[in-house]
């Protein structure tokens, strides 16, 4: 098989919802992150092959996203873009759809990342609402209005569907994401103590990296943001720095108010975002004389009980590592979404339990335990947040990074699925 190539790439900051619409639209995020990744390329933005871009909620004035974001960066009318959708990975489907095409010959050179405004999700009217508007639009007198009037359902009125809590319910099983995650801590007895002590560690990782400069503008990975007044948006905002167990300790669970132990606080935060990488095939790195960041080695989509979605890492990575003769700490890092504390701690948990490794992943024995200096180095979504459509390309992206910079070799980023699916994908850096 031929090789692919990461030759760049860039994000922007994620910016935590603020319960009310952010200050840019998925296309803004899209548009201004390809851009400033683009204007330092050897290539014009007009000889890419394609763009491709994941988008888990777009809105409906930028339908196809892709092709929208395309054609704002300067791209041109004639170059084709497309949006792909797979929910939490949709950044990711979007680099392997890209790699697809590079292997396949029908493409040489690729714009592939994923973005979404989630604070920017939509309130909806219930049906009843709904249907209601639609007679009042028929209504042909001035009587059959007041008649209408009076029957006005105020409480559907006044009571909107939440937009991106039935996004994050699963149709299948009827649970939000959060009750999932709540599944696997019953599962593999993960504790409160140890959620809060991984989202605080996730928390102090980010900060660490902020101040060492690798999240900053000038890390190589993030650019700043600029709104229509000149406002800069420079970090990444929804990091405590302060977190603690006592703090975090505070929150009451959410998504089982009795029972539970899953809160806002060891969650992913709700976030907008935006994140490119820019593909490549072996004639176009040397039709424009371009260094790659490193190689696209393997990837691997899998299902799974929808019920128990965060472990979709488990069984997208594991053939990946048993095709290539791997185990968990034969690779230099690793970059697991962190959708929940309790999601990726059950990942942890399921490569060491005997019985899931061979009931669950057909394995002989458990994989062992991955070493957690690896894992996630300078922290992850629930620090950093999670605009779903581009937390694929954000951790491909991260992980090249933190392999480059360290001056290490290979490295595995891996993301659950809302609907019971997992995605990974083997990089190699050069």
């Amino acid at each position: 098989m031929k090789p692919v190539y990461i030759v760049d790439g860039a994000r922007t900051p994620f910016l935590k919802s603020k319960n009310r619409p952010g200050p840019f639209s998925a296309s803004d995020l899209a548009t201004q992150a390809g851009r400033t990744l683009l204007v330092r390329q050897k290539f014009a933005p007009q000889d890419l092959d394609e763009v491709i871009l994941g988008c888990a909620a777009p809105s409906v004035d930028e339908v196809n996203i892709g092709r929208v974001a395309a054609l704002r960066m300067g791209c041109g009318q004639k170059v084709p873009a497309w949006t792909v959708m797979r929910n939490c990975a949709s950044g990711m489907q979007a680099i392997d759809s890209g790699i697809n095409n590079i292997l396949a010959g029908r493409a040489e050179l690729v714009l592939a990342g994923g973005v979404d405004a989630l604070s920017r999700a939509p309130l909806l009217y219930a049906e009843k609402m709904v249907l209601w508007f639609s007679d009042i639009a028929a209504a042909r007198s001035a009587g059959q209005r007041a008649a209408l009037f009076a029957k006005l359902p105020v409480r559907a009125l006044l009571g909107p569907v939440i937009g991106i809590m039935k996004g994050l319910t699963d149709p299948m099983v009827g649970l939000l994401m959060g009750q999932t995650a709540e599944n696997l801590a019953h599962r593999f007895g993960i504790t409160r103590a140890q959620m809060d002590a991984y989202s605080v560690r996730s928390h102090h990782r980010v900060a660490e990296a902020q101040q060492k400069g690798h999240l900053a503008p000038g890390g190589g990975e993030l650019e700043a943001l600029y709104d229509a007044n000149g406002k800069a948006y420079t970090l990444d905002d929804g990091v405590r720095s302060d977190a603690s167990l006592e703090s975090l300790g505070k929150l009451k669970p959410f998504f089982d108010r009795k029972y539970g132990n899953v809160t806002p606080a060891n969650s992913s935060q709700i976030t907008d975002g935006a994140a490119w990488l820019v593909l490549a095939c072996e004639e176009a790195l040397q039709r424009y004389d371009m260094q790659p960041l490193g190689r696209i080695v393997d990837s691997q989509w899998a299902g799974l009980d929808p019920a128990q979605m965060g472990l979709g890492p488990v069984h997208a990575a594991t053939p990946i590592l048993k095709r290539h003769g791997l185990g968990l700490n034969d690779l230099d890092y690793w970059e697991i979404n962190e959708a929940f504390a309790a999601q990726v701690l059950g990942c942890l948990a399921a490569w060491k339990d005997e019985k899931y490794c061979r009931e669950e992943l057909g394995l002989e024995r458990a994989m062992g335990e991955l070493d957690q200096a690896k894992l996630n180095v300078d922290g992850g979504a629930i620090a950093l947040g999670h605009p779903v459509g581009a937390s694929g390309t954000r951790i491909v992206l991260h992980l090249l990074k933190t392999l480059k910079r360290t001056s290490k070799k290979r490295g595995m980023a891996a993301i659950c699925i809302g609907g019971g699916l997992g995605g990974a994908m083997l990089v190699e850096a050069l």
